[in-house]
């Protein structure tokens, strides 16, 4: 799938602004993608303040929300009914020529997945939030990226979701 290429500005003005948060209704979205991974409904949306994931019972928000403060934990865990959900974050700031050849890779990676949803934020081809999702022996994952051009930073999350 191509990138799609946004015409809505870009919200997040830097990585710390990101809040993460379970259970937050669905939020405006620029872009939504409906995909059966595994044998469960998973929306993958693209909103102007970073993503959603809904998969089986998990509502998973990263986002800059009024009112959140921001800061995103390096580790999070919960079960919900008969599923363990564990979610994990990493951010890194990147010199010029490094940051621009993460954000390719990432691009092409998003780019080349059967299961992805990414956008290109419009004053850089660099500002990109991409989210792909693969199924697993005991349930899924899935991955997201956000990238800052103004701090070089990119935001790195990766989310499981297993039966227990």
């Amino acid at each position: 799938m191509s990138g799609i290429a946004l015409t809505a500005p870009y919200l997040d003005t830097d990585a710390d602004q990101l809040s993460f948060v379970l259970g937050r209704p669905a939020r405006e979205a620029l872009a939504v993608r409906d995909l059966t991974v595994g044998g469960l409904d998973v929306q993958l949306r693209l909103l102007g303040a970073s993503h959603q994931v809904f998969a089986g019972p998990v509502q998973e928000t990263v986002a800059c929300l009024p009112g959140v403060e921001g800061g995103l934990p390096d580790t999070a865990a919960q079960d919900f009914d008969d599923w363990h959900y564990a979610f994990s974050a990493h951010v890194q700031r990147f010199g010029p020529q490094e940051f621009s050849a993460r954000v390719a890779r990432i691009r092409g990676r998003s780019e080349d997945h059967p299961r992805a949803l990414y956008g290109v934020f419009p004053g850089s081809p660099e500002a990109v939030t991409a989210l792909t999702v693969e199924r697993e022996s005991a349930g899924l994952s899935w991955r997201t990226w956000h990238t800052y051009p103004q701090s070089r930073r990119i935001v790195a999350t990766h989310t499981r979701l297993e039966a227990r």
